[in-house]
């Protein structure tokens, strides 16, 4: 992770500008005391009219600098800051990208959903206004007590005195703050991730009737995140009084002590006037302090948040220097392959089998048999545990996972389809090098053509989150035809006929018979979708219960007979009748 500072660091020139108008415009701010010093004295006081014009006229370049110096510091601060948020956002993304699918099997989409927006908006405030601000107190308070000290170093202790205070109050309020946000942050997280559950699945809570528990669900963690809200509220009420406080009296004692030290002879009526001056704008960076802690805290907690998004790193690598083949034939092999997750107990065992370019593969098994595993595996999604998978007699570790990714069509079991039109979905595994007359062909191969040319904008009809507004099956032949239209080496269908007729899916069989140079694997639970692959493997309990051609599978009368008989029955028995 880049540091804050290398960031600002970067920008450095930017900052640099910015703070210049910063001290310009505040040393100008402290000049106007100083005229008005020589208004009382020479002016009002020694009867010099002649002093006056030129006196107003340093009121009007004073007011003129500020307002252009001010412009130059906020504008800068406020470009700066949102150049830097927008890498930290870009860069964040990039990393969150890079991790493997073991982290996103353990990390909330609404976490990270706060961690990208929330998360880096309170660092854009620490950066931009807030910091500004900070600078700005700063430097305001030293040039104020040094024109103090330089009129009269005794008046000047008393709001000495009331800056140490709210320095030590500002503190104190920090270390409360820093806790609460802490907790505010990770509340935010989990009140995202119920959010976008619900939101996602609106469709599943409805069809069971469980609004009122769902509401009920959201409002607890509302609850949790308003309370932490007011405790962070019930600190800064607890603690901003004394700035106020300080605010008010400090002026009212300039004026009380000044007067004595005017009536005793130690200061003119000018010198005081400014003291009085310097006194009232010292007010504002004593009640700023509060807010600024408050907002400088926030921006702590969200970068300790991010820097643990940062101490994530991919478990899946790429070699130092990958093999880079020429041109993937498709040749897949499983040697021995096992595997399982962290703790959880073995997903695959002993997986053995070599398919051939061009060949077919079929898998079936029951529900959690490890079907879906393989094709991780094979994609990288994770490392095997034991044993060695090749694609062309190269170990997959030595690849780069794009030129691996990249020459696998997938079309998953959980079908995802992008809010975006037709044509951008199919086109989406190579969208550069896909035309138009592509996608039709993909189309009409996966049996889609028909619905989607019936539709008025056809191909560029725009379609919900994640396909809302298609049925299954529909959803199904848009993510065959996604698959189909990137012509790669491998293709992979996981369970993906599940939602269509057997017509539609007979068509579909018949197209994947034509693709000779394409090596496939079909997992399913028909039998229809199988049996004409060059080999089915039979998994159970995540081993290789059962392997062969359909009708040597068929005579062995096992677990695949069982399926068979469990799905062609009735058709057999009509037969016999």
């Amino acid at each position: 992770m880049k540091k804050i500072s290398t960031y600002i660091w970067e920008n450095k020139i930017s900052y640099i500008v910015a703070v210049a108008a910063i001290f310009i415009a505040v040393t100008l701010d402290m000049m106007s005391p100083r005229l008005t010093k020589h208004v009382v004295d020479d002016v009002i006081v020694g009867g010099d009219m002649a002093k006056l014009k030129f006196l107003l006229l340093g009121f009007l370049g004073i007011g003129l600098g500020r307002c252009i110096f001010q412009y130059i510091k906020e504008y800068t601060f406020d470009r700066t800051a949102s150049k830097i948020t927008s890498q930290m956002r870009k860069d964040l993304f990039v990393h969150i990208q890079s991790l493997s699918a073991d982290f996103f099997d353990r990390t909330n989409t609404g976490e990270l959903m706060a961690r990208i927006k929330e998360d880096i908006d309170h660092i854009w405030d620490a950066l931009g206004f807030v910091g500004m601000l900070i600078i700005e107190v700063v430097y305001h308070t030293t040039i104020i007590l040094a024109s103090m000290y330089m009129l009269n170093w005794k008046l000047a202790l008393i709001p000495t005195v009331c800056m140490i205070f709210c320095a030590v109050t500002a503190l104190l309020m920090e270390r409360k703050l820093g806790s609460v946000y802490e907790e505010i942050s990770e509340e935010n997280a989990v009140l995202n991730t119920v959010a976008e559950e619900n939101l996602a699945g609106v469709r599943t809570v409805k069809a069971f009737a469980r609004e009122k528990f769902e509401i009920s669900k959201f409002l607890s963690h509302n609850q949790r995140y308003y309370e932490l809200n007011m405790k962070q509220s019930k600190v800064f009420v607890r603690f901003y009084p004394y700035f106020s406080v300080v605010s008010k009296v400090l002026p009212l004692l300039t004026i009380l002590v000044g007067g004595k030290f005017v009536i005793a002879g130690e200061m003119t009526l000018g010198e005081m006037t400014a003291f009085v001056e310097y006194s009232t704008n010292i007010v504002w960076p004593m009640e700023m302090l509060g807010w600024l802690t408050n907002s400088f805290s926030s921006a702590v907690a969200s970068n300790k948040k991010i820097r643990k998004i940062y101490d994530e790193v991919p478990s899946i690598t790429e070699s130092e220097n990958p093999v880079v083949l020429e041109k993937i034939q498709g040749k897949i092999c499983f040697d021995h392959v096992s595997f399982h997750k962290a703790d959880l107990y073995e997903i695959l065992h002993d997986i053995s089998f070599t398919l051939e370019p061009g060949k077919t593969l079929g898998i079936m098994g029951t529900t959690g048999a490890g079907k879906t595993s393989i094709v991780h595996l094979l994609q990288r999604m994770y490392d095997a545990t034991d044993g060695k998978i090749t694609i062309d007699d190269v170990d997959i570790k030595e690849l780069s996972l794009e030129q691996l990714r990249t020459n696998i069509s997938y079309v998953m079991q959980d079908v995802f389809l992008f809010s975006d039109t037709i044509n951008e979905n199919i086109k989406l595994g190579k969208k550069s090098t896909t035309d138009f007359n592509t996608v039709r062909k993909a189309s009409t191969d996966a049996q889609a053509s028909e619905f989607i040319e019936r539709m008025e904008r056809k191909y560029e009809t725009v379609i919900g989150e994640r396909g809302v507004g298609l049925s299954g099956g529909q959803k199904q032949r848009i993510s065959i035809a996604r698959a189909l239209s990137k012509k790669d080496p491998v293709l992979v269908l996981d369970d993906s006929t599940s939602a269509l007729d057997m017509e539609t899916e007979h068509l579909i069989q018949e197209t994947l018979e034509k693709l000779h140079h394409t090596t496939k694997i079909i997992i399913a639970h028909r039998i229809s979708a199988v049996k004409s692959a060059d080999e089915i493997l039979v998994l159970q309990g995540g081993s290789i219960a059962e392997r062969g051609t359909h009708e040597s599978l068929l005579a062995k009368k096992g677990l695949y007979y069982e399926t068979y008989l469990a799905q062609y029955g009735d058709v057999l028995e009509r037969k016999e009748a």
